[in-house]
């Protein structure tokens, strides 16, 4: 930073500051770690077994600690993806199942919610589109924090829930859909996006939030012609930060949509035989991921944003078979 030339060009430098930020958020645990051992085993190597006896209680109680910590960096480890690091957009779109579906989506929404303030992510929705009778057509949140991606990347696919459905007069079992997709924030510089092929259009914010919502042209739509991607953002009480931020959005779609052709990735179905996860609530209670196999009966919690077990076991799978691939 203190490199002559470093502010010419702003948005680079921005980035680079941001990406040390990220980069000392990650490093630290791990030196914090490291310190405490290191204490921990010179105070061992002082003490007499034969007279120290309260010291060593005391360095025996936290080595519970140590062991929690190494636990949590152990876990961490797993994050091996190029843009696990990143922060992460997650779409929610409810499928086939009508209200019932939209109502599933919303379930979904708070149950990601739940989990990632639980994790201390930042998050908020950058656009949301209520349902007429209850739940939601669709959000996208803004998750910002270290591996926010790596953490979810898990989730993209289609999500199946099956039980009692409050909207049907008769009490029968119903079976809803909801398609969540995930992808890796990138600043908007990282891709050539020409001014002559956006159109940009404000309008009024919607739903909770201050006294400008409703009254002031606040919120930002920007449509990427040669694409067709249209990305809305409402999250800032500013005009100037939404549109900042649905640039990056609008270039995190791009980049993805790149590598989507690249690898031949199919488009998300939400409906019968796409799900990636069955969330059973009625008559009995189980969620089973079908890909990694790991299930738990424990449906409520889960719904509470209990996805620790799930989000691991998909990392461990993922890197075991990225080893086997480099073998």
């Amino acid at each position: 930073m203190a490199a002559p030339g470093f502010w010419s060009q702003p948005d680079h430098a921005r980035t680079l500051i941001e990406e040390q930020k990220t980069l000392r958020k990650l490093t630290k645990p791990y030196e914090a770690f490291a310190t405490d051992l290191i204490a921990h085993s010179e105070l061992l190597e002082l003490t007499d077994p034969a007279t120290d006896t309260g010291i060593l209680s005391e360095i025996s109680a936290s080595l519970y600690g140590l062991e929690e910590r190494l636990r949590a960096l152990d876990a961490s480890a797993l994050f091996r993806g190029k843009d696990d690091q990143r922060g992460a957009i997650l779409t929610i779109q409810a499928g086939a199942g009508g209200v019932d579906a939209m109502d599933w989506a919303e379930q979904l929404e708070r149950m990601y919610l739940r989990y990632l303030l639980s994790e201390g992510y930042d998050v908020a929705a950058t656009d949301r589109l209520e349902g007429g009778t209850a739940g939601i057509h669709r959000v996208e949140l803004e998750i910002l924090g270290p591996y926010a991606y790596g953490r979810l990347r898990s989730e993209r696919g289609t999500h199946r829930i099956q039980h009692v459905s409050a909207f049907d007069a008769n009490g029968k079992k119903q079976t809803s859909f909801a398609a969540v997709d995930v992808l890796p924030i990138h600043p908007a510089s990282a891709v050539e996006i020409l001014e002559r092929d956006l159109q940009f259009d404000t309008f009024c914010s919607g739903g909770p939030g201050g006294q400008n919502v409703n009254k002031v042209a606040s919120a930002v739509r920007v449509t990427h012609l040669p694409s067709g991607i249209v990305v809305k953002c409402q999250r800032h009480r500013s005009q100037l930060q939404n549109k900042e931020t649905a640039l990056e959005i609008l270039a995190s779609k791009l980049l993805q949509q790149q590598e989507d052709r690249k690898e031949k990735r199919e488009k998300i179905e939400a409906s019968f035989g796409h799900q990636i996860r069955t969330y059973v609530v009625e008559p009995y209670q189980l969620v089973k991921d079908h890909r990694t196999g790991y299930e738990t009966s424990a449906t409520k919690k889960v719904l509470d944003g209990d996805l620790g077990g799930f989000v691991e076991a998909y990392l461990r799978g993922a890197t075991t078979s990225d080893l086997q691939r480099e073998t």
